[in-house]
Formats: C-alpha cells, structure tokens, sequence
C-alpha cells in the first residue's frame, strides 16, 4: 500500500521526468524545483533535499570540466588532431579508425560533448582534404565520443553516479580502470561494424556534399584587395635594425610594409613569438613577419641587410598562432568618427593596427593614419588574438564583424602542454593506484592546473556547465527520497519477482535494456540516477554481482547510439552530416546490440565467474 511520502515522491519523479524529456524548463530550473518539492512535501529535510550539494558526485563533475578544458587550452586535443591529418594520409579506412580512436582515448578525461565538439571541424577538415563525404566520418566520430564515455570512471557523468551508488550501499566500488576493457571492446567492434556495414548505410563511396568553408586570413586579405605578400626576414649580426624600437623604424611611413609579430630568443634558447608592438626592441637573430608589396619588401631587405628565410605552411602556422586579423565596423556613435587614426591614436589604444579601411566597397591601404574614419567603415585589423577579441567589449565603438577561421587552430597555452600531461597523469596514477579517493585525487589535480595557469582563472567558472550541476545536485536527492520512502525496494522486488530464477544474463541484459530506452528520452546522467540504484539494489538481493549491475546501467547510460535526443552529441554532428533519424536508427541498432553483447561477455569474466 502506497504512503504519503511514497505517493509524493512518486509525484516528484513524474513530474522531473516529464519536465526533463519536454525541455519545458532548463534542467538546472528542474533540479531546484525538486528541491523545493521534496523540501516542502515533507518527504526530506531541507538538508537532506541540498545533500546533493556536497555530494562527490557533483564535486567530481564540476572539476572533471576544469580538466577538459586544459586539455583544449593547451592544445592536447589539437594536436591529436593533427596527428590524424599527418599520418592518416588519404586512406578511409585509416582515417576513420583514427578518428574514432583519438576521439574515445581524448574523451576519456573529458565530457563526451566536449570531445565532440573539439573533433567536427578536424573531422570536417580531413574529410574535406581528403575528399571523403563527411557523412561517412561524423557519425563514427559521435559514436566514439559516446563509447569514450567507457573508458574510464571519471570519462562521464554516469559512470561517477554509479560508483557513488556502490559506495552508498557499502560493496566495493568499481575502480578507474574498471570500465576500460568495456570501452575497448565496444570501440573495437563499432569501428569493425563501421568499416564493414554503417559508413555504407549513411553514404556511399563516391558521394561528396560541399560545406562552405569558413574565410582565412588569406581569405580576408584579397576580400580587401590588399594584395600584398607575407615576407619571414632574419636579423643577421651587424645590421642596423638591431637595437632599434618598432616604433623608431617607421616601417609604413617609409616602405609602405606592416611588421606583424617578432620570433625572438628569451632567456638565450627558448623562441618565442609575439605580436609587434611600438616598444619592442629587435636584436640579432630575430625572425620579422611582415606584409607589403613584393617591391617594398626588396627594398627593405637591401636597405638593411636582411636574409630572407622560407614562410612554410607550418612556420606561418606558428606565427598565426600569435597573431591574426578581423573586421570591424564602426557604430554610429563611435567617438572615433571623423577622427584619424593617428588622432585617436589607435595602436597605443587598441594594441592593434589597421591595414585598410573598406569605404563604400573599396578598400583604402595608403596613408590610412590621416584618413578621417566614416560611420560605416569596415577596418581590417590586425594584432595578438587576444588583444583582437578584446576589441568586442567596445560595442559602444564598432562591432567585431569577422573572425578568420584561423582563429578556431589558435592554442592559448601551447607551452603547458607537457605540464598538463604530467599532472593528468599523476591523477591517473592516484585514482588507479588507490592511494587516494577519487574525488581528492581529481581535487588536487583541478587546483594544479589552476595554479600552474594551464587553465586560465578568468574562465575557471565559464567552462563549468552549471545548468547540469545544479540539475544533478537537484536530482540526486531523489535517490534517497526514493530509498527513504521504501519506493526503491517496493520496484526492486517487482523486478525481482518478475525476472526470479531467469538467471544473472536476463537480468543484466534487462537492465541495460531498460536503461537504453529510458536513454533515448533522457541525459545519461538522469537515466544513472534513476536506474542504477534499482540495479544494486536487484543484485544485492538475488546473489548477483552489485558491481556487474551497475556496469551494465553505466554501459547503458553512454550508448545512446539508437536517437538523437539522448545525446548532445548527436545533436552536434546532425547539422553538419546531415542525418536523419532513420539514419541514427538504422545505425544505432545494430551498434546498441553489439554493446549488449559485450557488457554481458565481459561482466561474466569479470564479476560473474
């Protein structure tokens, strides 16, 4: 017979459910509505209804966001991107395998959203340079991004959810590497069943679809009819600019040419580069990036000595990490109107210079420092990156109109890499060695990569995706709402009684079933909270491994394979694929089946033996 408190809770379930599978609220407004529910009903105490607050659940999650984006800070994602392009060559087969592969072994330490997100333009840019049809490679991409949520404990929300439960229930907890062999073995068979049979369900071979192609700094150039080229110059020993200022050389007042950035030597070995500015002072040996007319450029190479050293694609790459160009447009009530740049003393001001002024369809290039700016000019801009996005906090002055795509290849902090290497890999370490708990160990190394600047403070707070965080603290109490109330043991025992003595493979493969299909309405993390306690409660009761039920509803909880809605990241690489739900479908079925089969192969190796 149903009780009050039971009845309540029931109501509360329904109704966040409800509320979750429509999106008529945000989730974090459906987490604090929980709360006040439970609060207000009587069926917890206010401080059992804020317990998901402290929960180390929600702890690990919000510092697991920090983690990601150091990894995209300084650049480890980009250059596992890189590495695909190098060394996958032109071959399919290649390609996708080490697509999906870098994509599941990166998403291990970061949100599969994330990882995602990071890999479309790179898939696209490997599809596109080699001639592939995206739609054969953005959906393995996705897949990956999902199954990467196997890998390890902390490579998704579900899997720390489950582990919470355990932990809860007071069994043994699975450990970091515990999900790995299931990670590897679902990934291994999606990309066979990808090669063999999904790329041909989604696109044949030979079919192509054109995406437009986003404009380069190269781009931005000819569109403003500035049709001048990049020179890379040495400083040799004994010539004349050494020790002299940028702004003493007057380069475009007496050669018409702009020097963009400076490769100098700091500290007597490491070269850094870095955007031109009035005070810098050139010595021996530094490389000088400049644009002008091929006939300005020899006559400043004669003038002092200057050597002339090969602009490669990948040096001009380094340089274009530092700096780059944008549009910008003038507001109609700009103070900058009817003023000259040199009036407003733009480069002091901005820390950016102005290669042309486009006015009424054609671009001005000469003389522009006493040329009276116009509402409705379009300045192309060129200076340090970050010094260009600050531009967009004057929107009183002009908006930041044109970003060249070159900006999505920019790492903010290429030099940390080895440095957040090392500290994920300590934490790694911890976490499996068990010398610490998870949620100190991931704690210790959050803090590390802050204070090492491998994350910059200023975003600590921006990268967290705090609509899921409150919606999980808000959530999470409803666990023991459910449990409190008896709601959980009164649903156990109706499985129970329903699958008794059908042995453990029914019963993990019903599991995992319903889990699946609840992942086709809901995130993974709230089909996790609702299913996995369920599921160790079932296995505590019937004999079966605790351990080898929650890994099924982990398992579960990421391969959301079959519909779109269950993932972000399917929602991600639709657009751009252009898929169809009979295309996820078609796909996903077969891939969920797969991932069945090898959760209940591995959890009888593994716990059922």
């Amino acid at each position: 017979m149903l009780t009050y408190d039971m009845a309540a809770t029931l109501m509360i379930l329904a109704g966040a459910v409800i509320l979750l599978v429509t999106e008529v609220l945000r989730n974090d407004v459906v987490g604090i509505l929980v709360i006040l529910a439970l609060t207000l009903s009587g069926v917890l105490t206010i401080e059992e209804s804020l317990s998901g607050f402290s929960s180390t659940t929600v702890i690990i999650i919000s510092c697991m966001f920090i983690v990601g984006k150091a990894i995209i800070h300084t650049g480890i994602a980009q250059r596992v991107g890189d590495a695909i392009i190098r060394r996958g060559g032109r071959n399919e087969t290649r390609l996708l395998t080490m697509i999906m592969g870098a994509a599941a072994t990166v998403g291990a330490f970061m949100s599969s959203t994330a990882t995602a997100a990071i890999f479309i333009p790179i898939t696209l840019s490997v599809a596109e340079k080699t001639h592939i049809n995206p739609k054969r490679l953005l959906m393995p991409l996705a897949v990956a991004s999902l199954i990467s949520g196997m890998m390890t404990l902390v490579a998704t929300t579900p899997n720390i959810i489950v582990n919470g439960i355990l932990r809860e229930r007071g069994v043994e907890v699975l450990g970091f590497f515990s999900f790995t062999p299931f990670g590897v073995l679902i990934l291994l068979l999606a990309i066979g069943f990808m090669l063999l049979f999904g790329q041909n369900m989604l696109a044949s071979r030979d079919s192509r679809i054109e995406h437009k192609k986003g404009l380069s700094i190269d781009d931005l150039l000819r569109h403003h009819e500035i049709n001048k080229c990049q020179y890379l110059l040495r400083i040799p020993d004994g010539s004349s600019l050494v020790d002299r200022s940028v702004a003493r050389m007057q380069l475009s007042a007496r050669y018409g040419i702009t020097l963009l950035a400076v490769e100098s030597t700091e500290h007597g070995r490491k070269r850094v580069i870095a955007a031109a500015k009035p005070e810098m002072v050139l010595e021996a040996g530094d490389l000088l990036m400049l644009i002008g007319t091929e006939a300005q450029l020899e006559a400043f190479i004669e003038a002092f000595s200057l050597e002339k050293i090969s602009a490669s694609a990948t040096r001009r790459r380094s340089f274009f990490q530092v700096v780059g160009l944008a549009e910008v447009m003038l507001n109609p009530e700009s103070s900058l109107i009817g003023k000259s740049l040199k009036e407003t003393l733009f480069q002091t001001t901005f820390q950016s210079m102005v290669l042309g002024i486009r006015r009424k369809g054609k671009t001005l290039t000469e003389e522009l420092a006493d040329i009276p700016l116009k509402f409705g000019d379009v300045l192309l801009v060129c200076g340090a990156w970050a010094d260009i996005l600050r531009m967009e906090r004057n929107k009183s002055q002009y908006l930041l109109l044109t970003l060249p795509q070159d900006y999505k290849e920019v790492i903010p902090a290429p030099q940390k890499e080895k440095i957040t290497l090392a500290i994920m890999g300590v934490m790694v370490a911890l976490m499996a060695s068990g010398l610490l708990p998870p949620v100190t160990a991931i704690l210790a190394a959050t803090a590390a990569l802050v204070l090492v600047h491998c994350v910059p403070k200023s975003s600590i707070y921006e990268v967290v995706d705090w609509q899921t965080i409150v919606m999980l603290a808000g959530i999470l109490p409803l666990v023991l709402a459910l449990q409190k109330t008896g709601v959980l043991s009164l649903a156990s025992d109706g499985v129970i009684s329903i699958l008794a003595g059908s042995g453990p493979f029914p019963i993990l493969a019903s599991l995992f079933l319903l889990a699946a299909i609840l992942g086709f309405f809901l995130s993974g993390s709230a089909v996790a909270i609702l299913v996995a306690p369920m599921a160790v409660d079932i296995g505590l009761k019937l004999g079966i491994s605790p351990q080898a039920c929650a890994m099924s509803v982990a398992i579960a909880s990421s391969a959301v394979f079959v519909s779109p809605l269950g993932s972000a990241v399917h929602l991600l690489v639709r657009d751009p694929g252009g898929y169809t739900n009979k295309d996820y479908a078609k796909v996903g079925a077969p891939l969920l089946g797969l991932a069945l089969l090898a959760t209940l192969l591995l959890c009888w190796f593994f716990y059922l033996r």
